[in-house]
């Protein structure tokens, strides 16, 4: 089968724009593809105040490994699958996590929140240990110094060992250099999770990663049965 369909389109979130595929430089050519993108806010007072865009970017193997399990499957079957985002959080393929600002936000205070988000899903699961209360820490210090005005993006590289790797870039473009490497599993998925599993900061991400996934399968399915 076809890996990647030429239609696949990047994805615009209020300003910001997410492109279909990105090439990070130190990663010898090697380039992944955009899944899904949405917003991230909150109701506050009535008020939905939109605070940044998420786009979740897949390694080229990971469309067949997930479309020899997914495909045939509806936009709203998928939506609705536990499975189907545990099987994107957990799948043996590097992803790229890029979360741009709509509004200025302190890292201190965002990377607080964001570990705390992880910390009450590790504990609610039981995978909550010394391990992990160390790579929150290492985790909270990255982001301590850094201040993410409008434009501005965090990148969350994460290798299907572990590592989680975090770089910080004033627009969408991808450092060379990060700032900060953790060697945890369980909190490299855990970033994952929160944004796109059962109980997800961003259901926008959500729909639009099974909206467009939906169709790749289709579109694939498609091609390889007239071939």
């Amino acid at each position: 089968m076809a890996i990647v369909p030429a239609s696949l389109t990047g994805v615009t979130v209020e300003f910001l724009e997410f492109p279909a595929i990105v090439t990070p430089p130190a990663s010898s050519g090697k380039s992944y593809y955009l899944g899904g993108a949405g917003v991230r806010g909150l109701t506050i007072e009535g008020q939905f105040i939109k605070f940044t865009g998420i786009g979740v970017y897949l390694e080229e193997k990971a469309f067949p490994s997930l479309a020899s399990k997914w495909k045939g499957k509806t936009e709203h079957e998928l939506l609705n699958s536990i499975d189907f985002f545990r099987d994107i959080i957990k799948g043996p393929y590097e992803k790229i996590i890029r979360g741009s600002k709509i509004l200025e936000l302190k890292g201190a205070e965002y990377g607080r929140k964001v570990a705390e988000s992880c910390v009450s899903h590790m504990k609610a699961v039981g995978s909550y240990g010394e391990a992990e209360a160390k790579a929150i820490q290492q985790f909270i210090q990255i982001f301590q110094p850094q201040n993410f005005p409008p434009g501005s993006s965090v990148f969350y590289f994460q290798s299907p060992n572990g590592t989680l790797t975090i770089s910080f870039s004033d627009d969408a473009t991808i450092p060379e250099t990060p700032a900060g490497v953790i060697e945890n599993k369980t909190l490299s998925e855990t970033v994952l999770e929160t944004m796109i599993g059962e109980n997800a900061v961003s259901p926008a991400l959500k729909l639009s990663l099974a909206s467009r996934l939906a169709s790749l399968f289709k579109e694939n399915d498609d091609a390889n049965h007239k071939n």
